[in-house]
């Protein structure tokens, strides 16, 4: 039975046997050669003794002698799989290190190898050597890349070779590091490819000095003011308003510690440099295999009205279509809402990738998502260099009007559900009629079929996960993990992309810039993931609710990068399947001699491969036994043996109706009982806010992850744009931050014992997860502006000279702070601003309900569950969402403050007229902090008055009425206000 020809499902008790198109040939699996090198890709070569030539005695690494005479004088010095230290062999020049290898000492045969070499160079013929030379090209290549020993030429003397003043401090430069090999390419064009194979497929580039250095004084210079000005605020207290002083103080104490919090591992920023070039030489040569590493990419949806089918259509399609080799790419797409919507609109979505992916690279067209594509405002005549570019576009633009149409039809009939549920076209009736009790689905829709004529698709597959009453199923995470066990059974991609339905690829060169980092040599074995920022579309011009988040973004996650990595956002991640796992990353020390390595050559195919002895098989058998996987993994051999593997890939053995069983089957519900699935192994359970427990789990095992901006934005996505919707999405990053900060998994402790995460990360972790009490004195700071208008008494006593001074300083450095931050990173000054009044909006909200929340949830059974944010685009007008105000209770305390603050500013100027000129200048100071309350609340205020009739009325209501006995009820008792008995002796008289 074909894949293509119906759904399949199972249950947890009941396992279907069910064939797998297209899966007949497993993923080629890379082979080493030991006549190879690995680096270049050259013969390794014989010594002079005619054995074959080896240059680590540890491990047998394939390099052929060029590659290890240049990683020893220009690179780290160190075998690229074992990491051990390259000796010196016999007829290598000396570097340093090499003192101490007493073993190896041939001075006169090194001298003479270097005489020979110039004699070579220079043109000249070797006594006793034939002038057509009896020596091969590979010995040619190695004599003249050696260095010279300057010392042991001298000009003019007999039997050396003359060398003038410019070729000597050439040479001379050359062995001690300060030149670079020159190679003119179109003498030696192959000479110049081997070099450029050896060099780093990414690099890391700093920050100017003259950028950061005084961005950096400037945060010193701050805190030094910050010192200054709690020394003046402690030592000054307001006699006649004490309660008033010592909570302003108190407040701005805390805020102060959260700014240094946050502002301490913001001290490494750190921008990175990718080369493609490098990583297509050196993975993809030509008539050769490609070994660039396979990847699996994970789409999850839930709800296709708030996530709708052509917006995860256009998502799908941009993947399928990634500048990456087909074959290597498998897209899995997770339905937790068993809709058979989705199900049908992915059907009609691989049909129109056979059209899609062969046009998007046969004329490399950006975006790849042909709804962006199609609707970007450029002149696509323009520089057209194919003539039949034009005619196929319109053809492609009216194929996917008529797909449209046909995703418009499905979605306008599940409009109308049937009384006794939906069919399929075999008149079965669909297995997710009831979206919470339903069995295990999976189907094909595109395999990998080989060759057809260029236009090869990579593998789609539709999965839903069981789901039964009975079950906790972790939303978004527990479908991560069931994607994560299904790959690995069908596919075992070393990599996994992690992308929303909503966030479409926007370079299809993304997953060629993380390989840049997971495959090189020195540093990829270490990086558990790379994090690339999301970007987002349909969001209104000034971003009155900082929904791009560029703070985030283009300044924290940067900084991280420069300590151990950043944190996973939730999309757009390419994760290490093994990071996932939960195992630690390999040691950079001297790892133990492996087993004995033969390369064993067939005569029917090219590639040789590497057979290791049985006692690798015996030590992967020990390792199971000990480790015990079943307790970890689950009961599934076929997992088991999939996340032992290094390299990914299936076992040839393995037949099609067994693999897809065997999903059926680590997909159930039942599977992840007593496992650590969601504790140890793939993405966390303990908190809402999962990807921020995951990373800082990845980070606590040893591994970092790396921070990619690509100049052309890797992925795009849709971002709420309405306050509502922005509200409670901030409440859900909170309370998820706060459930982490109560569980065991607290980063103030959490991994203490392991020693492998620094200390600036971990202050960052620590600030991700109690930032939200903040709120607290960011809302009493807001009210105290309206409190000192309506009692006429203030948080300062009197401001002299010197405190007129430290008040301007500090203010100063704030802006000064500001402004340099934004100059290093590159975000608009407009930008930063707009992120903190949103800050202050959301503290006095959506945080300030999450500390209520998360108190809640961890101190009693009460369970946390937020609703999917609605990820449709606006189709009724530009920007007409933005107006959209919804009931939520979110909205009661922002609007209080305002409120509070306006009648505080009326009844201030009223005081004031009323008792003469002397009390304008006392106000002039309490107007000055109500109007920085009322400048950071301008957002919310204009989306909460944006439109007439648009704001609930029970917001104004209880907003009102809440201000006014706040007001009424502080005049009355006057909490802050010293009281005083007796009569008033200032004004009486002593003998009153």
């Amino acid at each position: 039975m074909e894949a293509s020809t119906g759904l399949f499902t199972s249950s947890h008790d009941s396992n279907e046997l069910v064939a797998i198109q297209g899966h007949d040939e497993p993923k080629p699996v890379k082979n080493l050669d030991g006549q190879l090198c690995e680096i270049c890709g050259d013969s390794v070569g014989v010594t002079v003794d005619g054995d074959l030539f080896i240059a680590c005695d540890e491990c047998g690494f394939p390099v052929c002698r060029p590659c290890y005479e240049y990683e020893r004088r220009e690179g780290t010095q160190v075998c690229p799989q074992c990491h051990t230290r390259f000796k010196r062999i016999k007829g290598s020049p000396r570097v340093g290190g090499d003192e101490d290898e007493d073993d190896v000492d041939d001075i006169e045969q090194e001298f003479k190898m270097v005489e020979e070499k110039y004699k070579l160079k220079h043109g000249e013929i070797l006594p006793g050597k034939k002038s057509s030379g009896d020596y091969d090209e590979n010995t040619k290549s190695t004599l003249v890349n050696e260095d010279l020993p300057i010392s042991s030429y001298s000009i003019g003397e007999p039997g050396c070779v003359k060398l003038n003043d410019k070729v000597l401090t050439h040479d001379w430069k050359l062995h001690q590091g300060n030149l670079l090999i020159e190679t003119d390419a179109s003498d030696d064009p192959e000479k110049a490819m081997k070099e450029e194979t050896r060099q780093p497929l990414s690099r890391k580039v700093a920050i100017p000095s003259g950028k950061l250095s005084p961005y950096r004084m400037m945060v010193v210079a701050r805190l030094i003011i910050l010192i200054i000005f709690f020394q003046y605020r402690i030592f000054h207290p307001v006699s006649d308003a004490v309660g008033l002083w010592f909570a302003s103080v108190v407040c701005e104490i805390w805020l102060a510690l959260s700014w240094l919090v946050d502002q301490l591992p913001k001290w490494f920023p750190i921008d990175r440099e990718t080369y493609l070039d490098r990583l297509s030489i050196r993975f993809e040569p030509e008539n050769k295999p490609n070994m660039l590493s396979p990847i699996d990419v994970f789409v999850t949806t839930i709800d296709p009205i708030k996530e709708p089918p052509l917006v995860t259509a256009n998502t799908v399609l941009s993947i399928l279509a990634l500048d990456y080799p087909a074959d290597k790419i498998s897209c899995y797409v997770s339905d937790d809402g068993a809709s058979m919507l989705t199900f049908e609109a992915l059907q009609e979505t691989a049909e129109f990738a056979r059209k899609w992916v062969p046009f998007c690279k046969k004329f490399s067209t950006e975006p790849r998502a042909p709804e962006k594509y199609f609707s970007e405002k450029i002149d696509y005549l323009k520089d057209t260099l194919q003539p039949t570019y034009v005619k196929e576009r319109r053809t492609m633009k009216r194929e996917y009007e008529e797909f449209k149409v046909r995703i418009n039809a499905l979605v306008a009939k599940s409009m109308r559900v049937p009384s006794e549920g939906w069919t399929m076209k075999d008149e079965t009736p669909w297995p997710g009629n009831n979206a919470k009790d339903h069995p295990s689905m999976i189907q094909i829709l595109l395999a990998h079929r080989g060759s057809q004529e260029g236009n090869e698709l990579p593998c789609l597959a539709y999965m839903s996960r069981e789901k039964r009453p009975a079950f906790q199923h972790h939303n978004k995470a527990g479908a991560m993990n069931a994607l994560l066990r299904v790959s690995a059974v069908l596919s075992n991609s070393p990599f996994v992309l992690n992308l929303d339905c909503n966030h479409y690829v926007n370079n299809s060169k993304a997953v060629r810039e993380a390989m840049c980092f997971f495959m090189d040599i020195q540093l990829g074995n270490s990086i558990g993931f790379v994090q690339f920022p999301q970007r987002f579309d349909c969001l209104d011009r000034n971003d009155r609710y900082a929904n791009k988040n560029t703070v985030l973004f283009d300044i924290t996650m940067r900084c991280l990068d420069g300590i151990q990595g950043p944190v996973y956002v939730g999309s757009g991640c390419i994760f290490r399947r093994k990071a996932l796992y939960g195992f630690d990353p390999p040691k950079a020390s001297k790892r133990p001699r492996l087993v004995q390595v033969h390369s064993k050559q067939d005569e029917n195919v090219d590639d040789a491969s590497i057979t290791v002895t049985g006692a690798d098989e015996d030590n992967k058998q020990l390792l199971k036994s000990e480790m015990n996987f079943e307790s970890k993994f689950g009961k599934s051999e076929i997992f088991v043996n999939s996340s032992l593997t290094e390299e990914g890939g299936i076992d040839p053995s393995s037949g099609q109706a067994a693999l897809l069983k065997e999903a059926i089957h680590v997909m159930s519900c039942s599977y992840e009982d007593r496992t650590l699935w969601g504790y140890e192994v793939g993405v966390n359970y303990g908190s809402i806010a999962s990807e921020i427990l995951t990373s800082f789990k990845i980070h606590t095992h040893g591994w970092r992850s790396i921070y990619c901006m690509p100049k052309r934005p890797a992925f795009r996505g849709t971002a709420p744009i309405n306050l509502t919707d922005r509200l409670n999405q901030v409440l859900r990053w909170a309370v998820g931050s706060l459930e982490i900060l109560f569980s065991h998994h607290c980063p103030i402790w959490y991994g203490f014992n392991e020693g492998r995460l620094k200390g600036l990360q971990r202050v960052a972790y620590i600030n991700s997860t109690v930032y939200p009490f903040s709120s607290i004195p960011l809302l009493i700071y807001c009210l105290i502006p309206a409190i000192c208008l309506l009692t006429d008494k203030f948080i300062v006593s009197s401001v002299g000279t010197v405190a007129g001074l430290i008040f301007i300083s500090l203010f100063l450095s704030i802006l000064a702070s500001a402004i340099l931050e934004v100059r290093w990173s590159g975000v608009s000054l407009e930008e930063w601003w707009r992120n903190q009044q949103f800050w202050v909006i959301g503290s006095v909200s959506g945080h300030l309900f999450a500390i209520i929340k998360g108190l809640m949830t961890a101190f009693s059974k009460f369970n946390t569950n937020f609703s999917v944010v609605s990820k449709a685009p606006n189709d009724d007008g530009e920007f007409n969402e933005l107006y959209t105000i919804k009931w939520t209770a979110l909205l009661i305390p922002p609007t209080t403050i305002i409120i509070a603050n306006i009648i505080g500013i009326v009844a201030g100027f009223t005081d004031a007229m009323n008792s003469g000129e002397h009390s304008w200048g006392a106000l002039l100071g309490k107007l000055f902090f109500s109007l920085w309350v009322i400048v950071h609340m301008y957002p919310f205020l204009k989306g909460l008055m944006g439109r007439q009739n648009r704001t609930p009325t029970l917001v104004v209501i209880w907003s009102v009425l809440l201000a006014s006995i706040f007001s009424l009820v502080w005049v009355r008792v006057d909490p802050f206000v010293l009281k005083t008995k007796g009569p008033d002796v200032k004004q009486c008289g002593i003998s009153c």
